[in-house]
């Protein structure tokens, strides 16, 4: 069982969502769904973006040998 939010509306709003039979609940899950994923999104972005900012300042001859210790020697 999930939770209610409930939201307050013109009544014109309201007449018109009848009147169209538009699903209310299923509209409002689904654009809310859309609103979470999309700041999903803009966060991750950011952490990328913090993270691109970090790894510049790691000279890229450090990053290669760490790669190469991680691979261990080659057979």
């Amino acid at each position: 069982m999930g939770s209610v939010i409930s939201v307050r509306v013109p009544q014109e709003l309201k007449d018109d969502l009848k009147r169209y039979g538009i699903e209310v609940s299923e509209v409002t899950r689904k654009a809310l769904e859309e609103a979470v994923k999309r700041r999903e999104r803009e966060e991750l972005q950011e952490m990328a973006e913090e993270l691109g900012e970090f790894l510049e300042k790691i000279p890229r001859e450090r990053i290669v040998k760490g790669i190469r210790e991680d691979r261990g020697p080659l057979r």
